[in-house]
């Protein structure tokens, strides 16, 4: 077995893949996990994974980090406070596994990432698949739907107010699980594919807000009414409700994103990689009843 890697392994979707190779009969001594901060993965490495320390921030510390390891995850940073950060991360990244022997990298992306994309961080992920096309290192790019897990940020206020205020006008999202992006994860990096490829992680189904709406309410028993708003009626809104300025471009690039069409895909890619079909919406919404029905923190924006 090829010595396998994930970066960020003390986040969720790192922490998630790793496990899921253990289970899947990946021997722990085959698996090299990297962090910032090694102790947050002291149950990893009392199962016989190998633990390293790699900062992203310090390109020095990630040749050593990535030393051995054959195929690499390189699961995209949070680093969206500094606009530029998080893409000199991935590509110290991208150099560092090359100059390590590195053969294959698997990096997590976005969908459509191209100029069209109003996602203010888009451009991040557009320059990383860029690099890692440069590198000359053969590569499986999976381009990740929305998880599911992000309509905690709208659902719950949507469902207390009974109202769901959007700018996307009938625009459609095709929502996917977090850990069925993990099992694709994991799925790719323990493949003996060699060749280079980009893949769309997406849901069954591409779903406008209305009817998420509607199987929200099915899941929950609360009706939601969506009403769509101009921009910048929505922006007022979210104002209103509290939500802070610097958040505001980011929330609205994702409401025109799904207006204009550009995460309205589906695919089978999942189930090609995995042999699994990809969970449906309405499931994590019945099994998520309790949590999105608890009082959110902001308002109703």
């Amino acid at each position: 077995m090829s010595k396998l890697l994930v970066t960020g392994a003390s986040g969720k979707l790192g922490k998630s893949a790793v496990t899921l190779l253990l289970a899947n009969g990946v021997a722990p001594g085959d698996i090299i996990a990297t962090t910032r901060d090694p102790s947050k993965l002291a149950d990893l490495a009392a199962k016989g994974v190998d633990v390293r320390a790699a900062d992203f921030d310090d390109p020095a510390s990630l040749s050593a980090a990535f030393a051995g390891a054959e195929r690499l995850a390189l699961i995209s940073t949070d680093a969206l406070d500094v606009p530029g950060k998080r893409l000199k991360q991935h590509q110290a990244a991208v150099n560092a596994a090359k100059a390590a022997g590195v053969k294959h990298i698997v990096y997590t992306s976005m969908p459509n990432p191209g100029p069209e994309s109003r996602i203010t961080f888009a451009p991040d992920h557009r320059g990383t698949e860029e690099a890692i096309k440069a590198s000359g290192l053969t590569y499986t790019i999976l381009r990740n739907s929305w998880y599911n897990e992000n309509l905690f940020m709208s659902l719950p206020s949507a469902l207390q107010s009974g109202k769901w205020f959007t700018s996307t006008n009938g625009g459609r999202l095709a929502y996917i699980a977090h850990v069925d992006c993990a099992a694709a994860l994991a799925a790719a990096l323990a493949s003996d594919n060699t060749s280079s490829e980009v893949l769309t992680m997406t849901g069954p189904q591409s779903l406008s807000y209305a009817e998420i709406a509607a199987l929200a309410s099915e899941a929950t028993g609360k009706p939601i009414e969506v009403i769509n708003l101009t921009d910048d009626q929505l922006a007022e809104g979210m104002k209103a409700a509290g939500v802070p300025e610097f958040m505001l471009p980011f929330m609205l690039g994702i409401e025109a994103n799904v207006r204009e069409g550009h995460f309205d895909l589906v695919t089978d890619d999942f189930e090609k990689l995995t042999g699994k079909k990809p969970s449906p919406l309405k499931d994590f919404l019945v099994a998520n009843k309790d949590a999105l029905l608890a009082a959110p923190a902001g308002g109703g924006h």
